[in-house]
């Protein structure tokens, strides 16, 4: 592993493992790191073989946010006038939310500690979230004077709510892994022992279906978002006539008849 390493990716069986590797930083955003976090996702999607992703951060946080240093030297994303950092927005920091809204491979987050402003939106960005008991989550943006940049408003609306996500982006305060859990931002709360145990086997439980059905599911749950119900019944009719002709639909209701374990390739 190179020091230069800071998005790990790894393998384990048909479940794939994400890590931001800067625990020296919480894991804080630096062009490199969303760089490799991109490519990283890039990867993944085209792997076939794969049915999910885990999310994590490596030493004790799950991700501190933008690099705070950057805002007090103006430097990088926070150099030059306005329309300079309005550019740096979308040229960096809002790849993220464009790419995990492309991504149709389910993603789990398992966080532990930190996840702080960028850090709390790229949780929300996920498709299910576990938390360890020291998870906190945090729109932390308005005590710095600035604003989620990031896509923030957009997907912790849709998990939490307007009023609650009103409540962390304009007080800037901290959330802890319960609440969180009370209102809807995490799936489950475990022990931090238990943390990537249990995300692995959460993802294990989603990646057990077919690899296409599952991305067509995932997809047809994304553009719900933006759709009325007569879109999203149309989305849903086309992809299902999709998914009729699959080997792995054929594969799966042959199991089921013959009573034995499905095999999935993926086609």
């Amino acid at each position: 592993m190179s020091e230069n390493e800071l998005v790990l990716f790894e393998t384990r069986g048909n479940v794939g493992v994400l890590t931001l590797n800067d625990p020296k930083r919480r894991n804080a955003l630096s062009e490199a790191m969303i760089d490799q976090l991109l490519t990283r996702i890039e990867e993944a999607s085209r792997r076939r073989d794969l049915g999910c992703l885990v999310l994590t951060g490596a030493g004790g946080a799950f991700c501190a946010g933008g690099d705070v240093k950057d805002m007090r030297d103006r430097a990088g994303y926070a150099s030059g006038g306005p329309a300079d950092i309005r550019d740096a927005m979308g040229a960096i920091f809002q790849r993220i939310p464009r790419a995990f809204f492309a991504l149709d491979l389910p993603v789990v987050a398992a966080v532990a500690g930190p996840a702080i402003g960028a850090g709390c939106d790229i949780a929300a960005m996920c498709d299910i979230v576990v938390a360890a008991e020291s998870a906190s989550f945090a729109e932390s943006f308005a005590r710095l004077g600035v604003l989620s940049g990031d896509g923030g408003a957009w997907f912790l609306m849709r998990s939490v709510g307007y009023q609650r996500t009103a409540e962390m982006t304009l007080t800037g305060d901290a959330v802890d892994a319960r609440k969180a859990l009370a209102w809807g931002l995490v799936g489950s709360v475990v022990a931090e022992a238990d943390l990537l145990d249990e995300a692995l086997r959460l993802a294990g439980r989603i990646a057990r279906n077919p690899p296409r059905t599952l991305r067509m599911a995932k997809r047809l749950l994304r553009e719900t978002y933006l759709a009325s119900m007569h879109s999203s019944l149309e989305l849903a009719a086309t992809m299902q006539g999709v998914a009729f002709h699959t080997q792995d639909h054929r594969e799966a209701v042959s199991a089921m008849f013959e009573k034995r374990a499905p095999e999935f390739k993926g086609e």
